[in-house]
Order: structure tokens, then sequence, then C-alpha cells
């Protein structure tokens, strides 16, 4: 099987601990992505100061591969994942893919979630095929000049 046909990786998300930190700290994006994203250290200093904020460590097995953190704030309808990312030495595995999937799976169990949105910056391609082959749609760029791009969850959260 190729990639386009394969299953994506078994893949699960947990909370960012004490224990675990120092490795998704080490995560290294490739050195054509490093603009492209605020580093793992920066992401968690301000986790550490927004109550919102979910940082996840993507798991496979045992392995740290990749770190996401969102949010979703219980009085909104909208959560936000605003860091993303999976290690340069693994990339390509479809960990991105299978890590954005359990993400939306977590995030459709908050139950007041009708939408999420990711932004990207416009010249990573990477980004956008992912995020289109999972149904997040193009809404414009921000005041930052990051592409936007949403979707909305399913009633009742089912059907991811």
């Amino acid at each position: 099987m190729d990639r386009e046909t394969s299953p994506p990786p078994a893949v699960r998300l947990v909370p960012v601990t004490a224990a675990n930190r120092e490795a998704v700290v080490a995560l290294e994006l490739a050195p054509g992505q490093v603009d492209w994203l605020a580093g793992n250290a920066e992401s968690l200093d301000e986790a550490d100061h927004d109550p919102d904020a979910r940082p996840r460590v993507v798991m496979a097995q045992a392995r740290i591969v990749g770190f996401l953190m969102y949010e979703a704030p219980a009085d909104d309808d909208e959560a936000r994942i605003y860091r993303f990312m999976i290690d340069s030495a693994v990339q390509g595995r479809g960990y991105g893919r299978a890590a954005l999937r359990a993400a939306l799976e977590e995030i459709a169990t908050l139950g007041h979630v009708r939408r999420v949105s990711i932004c990207y910056m416009p010249d990573n391609e990477g980004a956008r095929r992912l995020y289109g082959a999972a149904g997040f749609l193009e809404e414009g760029l921000d005041e930052d000049g990051e592409m936007v791009v949403g979707m909305s969850l399913p009633a009742g959260g089912n059907g991811l």
C-alpha cells in the first residue's frame, strides 16, 4: 500500500507533564520549517500562563513524535489549534494526519465546540495539503498574513 491509501499510524495525545516536557522541547522541525512555527519551549511557556491552552504530546506507542496545542474556551464554540508539529526525524510517515484526527476527536468530545480553525503560513504547502485533506476550508489571510482554515464539527461530535 502507498501512503495515500494506507491507514494512518496509531497515535494518541497525552498532556504535557514535567516528565515529558524536556522531550517535547527537544523535538525539531526540518530546517525549512523553522520560520513557520514558534518553538515548543516558547509554546509551553505560553501554556503555563494561559488557562485555555491545552498542550498535547503526540505519542506513537512509547515514542514522542510531535506536539500540538489548542484552545477551546468554555464560553466559545470554536477551538483553535495554534501549534502543531511533527519531529523532522519522523515526518512523512502519516503521524501528522493521525495526530490531526486525534486532536479533532478530542476536541469533539468537549461538547461545546462546533468549529475548529488553524492558521499556517501561506507558503507551507505541506500544511495546506494536510488540512485540506482533513476537510478544512481556506477562509483567507489574517492580520499576521497567515492563512486561516476552518471546519465545522459534525453535530454531536460523531463522524470524524
